[in-house]
């Protein structure tokens, strides 16, 4: 044989071992772009939204008599998802406490969670959030009369649910105040009504359906809270996810949408002109 048939021959199986390794690479490339394709979210499963949410929490998210999850923020986040093109079917919502809500997001056992989930930086650290689509105030519900203010709260016990904004203000403000801790409005309002502790500090909206509820119980304090608007919670760093609730969002605020659930589940509230549609 030749010289070069001698080099041809030591050469073929390296250049088709070449490639092959191209067009494996290729192949891996394709597939990673297809898998892109079929998944652009980065959802859990690619067909359907799972939320993770609350069933006590009226009238944001809470449970009907047929089990299925209504309130404002479940009907606006429907509407979010129908723009992203998923069906109500393709949209599953399972309640939780609150404190799990957003670890279940950062594990994901959740691609979302949605209830009236107030946009902190400590809560930043471990998730991501939408832009703000509610803002609103704090309140506490007591039967004591003569809690009327924050410094009436001294020595008193103050019902919080874990993880919630109210818990981080209590802790900071209402000093000299016994915090009890509750996995749910449900459980603290019970324990107000039998005088486990006197008074419940919660989200206005719901605490005004205590109220009306419970006649014995009214609202005696509230605190404006606009510094840390409602946002859906998504995982740490799936920018695709987050971007696209963001953009569907501002549609929904845009075309009235918003302005109509909000007239719906909070009639008479003061609505922020920042999620009206601009003219």
């Amino acid at each position: 044989m030749s010289r070069t048939g001698i080099l041809k021959s030591l050469m073929s199986p390296i250049r088709i071992g070449v490639v092959a390794l191209l067009a494996m690479g290729i192949g891996a490339g394709l597939a990673s772009g297809a898998a892109a394709d079929d998944n652009p979210y980065g959802l859990i499963d690619a067909k359907v939204i799972s939320v993770g949410t609350m069933g006590d929490a009226k009238p944001y998210a809470f449970t009907q008599a047929d089990g299925t999850f209504t309130g404002f923020d479940i009907e606006l986040f429907r509407n979010v998802a129908s723009r992203l093109g998923f069906k109500p079917d393709q949209v599953i919502f399972t309640g939780q406490e609150f404190s799990a809500l957003m670890p279940s997001v950062a594990n994901g056992r959740f691609d979302v969670a949605v209830a009236a989930i107030g946009t902190t930086e400590a809560r930043k650290k471990t998730v991501d959030f939408s832009d703000g689509y509610l803002a609103g105030y704090l309140s506490v519900l007591t039967s004591d009369k003569a809690i009327t203010s924050a410094d009436g709260l001294k020595g008193k016990r103050l019902g919080v649910v874990q993880g919630t904004l109210q818990e981080i203000y209590a802790a900071k403000n209402f000093v000299g105040t016994d915090l009890v801790k509750f996995p749910d409005n449900n459980s603290a309002v019970s324990a107000l009504n039998n005088g486990t502790v006197d008074a419940h500090f919660l989200d206005y909206e719901a605490a005004k359906q205590y109220g009306e509820r419970y006649p014995g119980l009214k609202i005696a304090i509230n605190i404006p809270s606009f510094d840390a608007p409602a946002g859906f919670v998504v995982r740490k760093g799936n920018d695709k996810f987050r971007g696209a609730l963001n953009t569907a969002l501002h549609a929904a605020m845009q075309d009235g949408t918003w302005k109509t659930l909000y007239e719906k589940w909070f009639p008479g509230s003061p609505m922020p002109d920042q999620y009206l549609p601009k003219k």
